[in-house]
């Protein structure tokens, strides 16, 4: 019970922090509060993981935190990866655009009939 709490405890800390560094604009440079934002974030996990979860070397013979290393990995490449496709598919994708000036519309032919 009492790891239970202390958990608890952790996680309304973790919550209170980054919701007041928000809602008080303490932190004016955007760059700056995601990094701290996501930090807190990733505290908040690792106090799930370990104080709700159960999760420590000594489970299974550290199969799970094998497991969950290895998920981590994963997720943070796929993450990357996809970050980067997206971030770089306009250059990727159309690498003349904008070096033309305006298009020209095509002409139009008016057909009349009668």
């Amino acid at each position: 019970m009492r790891e239970y709490v202390t958990g608890f405890v952790l996680s309304v800390i973790l919550t209170a922090i980054p919701f007041w560094l928000v809602m008080d604009n303490v932190i004016e440079n955007r760059t700056t509060a995601v990094l701290v934002l996501g930090g807190f974030a990733v505290v908040q996990i690792l106090v799930h993981m370990v104080y709700f979860l159960h999760m420590n070397g000594k489970v299974e013979g550290g199969w799970t935190m094998l497991s969950t290393i290895f998920t981590v990995v994963f997720v943070a490449i796929a993450i990357a990866g996809t970050l980067w496709v997206m971030f770089h598919m306009n250059t990727n994708m159309m690498p003349s655009h904008g070096q033309h000036g305006p298009q020209q519309p095509a002409a139009t032919h008016q057909h009349h009939t009668q």
